[in-house]
């Protein structure tokens, strides 16, 4: 098996190339491609359960294979070469960042490649003003939280630890009995059992201020389960209300900072996105502190409160300025 570096690359090649030569010899491929006739089958059988967001049958790409030959049925939009806008290759580097730091990863060396790869190609882009990797608050896992959650969750320790709770803009402390760790899209978790809550909760890695290791053992109920996420990490309620917002290049990061329903690409590198939310003046402080490179497309009354709120704090701002 070729490693993660080289495979990339030649799986984002091959559909293009594939589609072009219709009914071309799987042998004829392999060489084409320099590897194996065995290792091209197993990118083919890749390359079938991807496609696009969605992932029902139509979305997925399809192949057609006759003895020893292959044709591409449905390319789902891969008929060029990838070529990555720069919102997208950040998604790609928060991605290939939280694979590089989980534990359990062998081929540490050709994620890191990798990485290094598109981070260069990213820095040749940087017109648009997204900055990979950094938001209000950085996306990068303190030094030593990753070192401290493997330590707990390998010799079942509890943990202090400070923590930032996203959706209530809080900091808190907190001391909890590790379950396990997870990666969870793109993002690394620690599923524990939180004594101030009591009950399973999931802390995100980054959001981590501060850990410790306590010297007493992880204690959660005998009957505590872990969480199935199969069904996805973000399990709104029915009754949640929901925001939609309008992004600029430089506000890209909260699509990726916090779970949203929808994302659509506007022009000149702007973003639409759905987000969700549990407290209304949350969601005001979160639009105001973008700076205005955010705009609140619905609902109308969010809308009119953070107009009424930035007016009270520019008239505030003269007040001062005027004594």
């Amino acid at each position: 098996m070729t490693g993660a570096a080289e495979r990339l690359p030649r799986l984002l090649a091959l559909i293009p190339y594939l589609v072009s030569r219709p009914g071309i010899a799987v042998a004829q491929a392999a060489e084409d491609f320099g590897v194996a006739e065995r290792q091209l089958r197993r990118d083919l059988e890749l390359l079938w359960m991807c496609g696009l967001p969605g992932y029902g049958p139509g979305d997925l790409i399809d192949l057609s294979f006759g003895s020893d030959t292959v044709t591409v049925t449905y390319d789902a939009g891969m008929r060029r070469p990838l070529r990555l806008t720069t919102s997208e290759a950040t998604s790609l580097l928060v991605a290939l960042r939280a694979l590089a730091d989980s534990p359990g990863i062998t081929d540490t060396a050709a994620v890191r490649r990798a990485l290094a790869k598109v981070e260069d190609a990213v820095g040749q882009t940087r017109s648009t003003g997204v900055v990979v990797g950094l938001a209000g608050r950085e996306h990068a896992v303190r030094p030593g939280v990753h070192d401290a959650v493997r330590e707990a969750t390998t010799h079942r320790k509890a943990v202090r630890m400070r923590y930032y709770t996203a959706s209530r803009d809080e900091v808190t402390d907190r001391t909890v009995d590790p379950m396990r760790l997870v990666l969870l899209e793109g993002h690394s978790y620690l599923e524990a059992w939180c004594r101030r809550a009591e009950g399973v909760r999931l802390f995100r890695l980054d959001r981590i201020d501060a850990i410790e290791v306590v010297d007493e053992p992880a204690a959660p109920p005998p009957d505590v389960e872990p969480t199935d996420f199969s069904a996805g990490l973000f399990r709104p309620m029915p009754d949640q209300p929901s925001a939609e917002l309008e992004l600029e290049p430089d506000a890209h990061w909260v699509a990726e900072y916090y779970p949203v329903d929808e994302f659509t690409e506007l022009p000149q590198g702007r973003v639409r996105v759905r987000m969700r939310y549990s407290d209304r003046s949350w969601m005001v402080r979160l639009v105001l502190g973008l700076g205005g490179q955010a705009r609140v497309c619905r609902p109308p009354e969010l809308a009119d409160e953070v107009r009424r709120r930035a007016l009270e704090a520019m008239t505030r701002a003269d007040n001062l300025l005027s004594t």
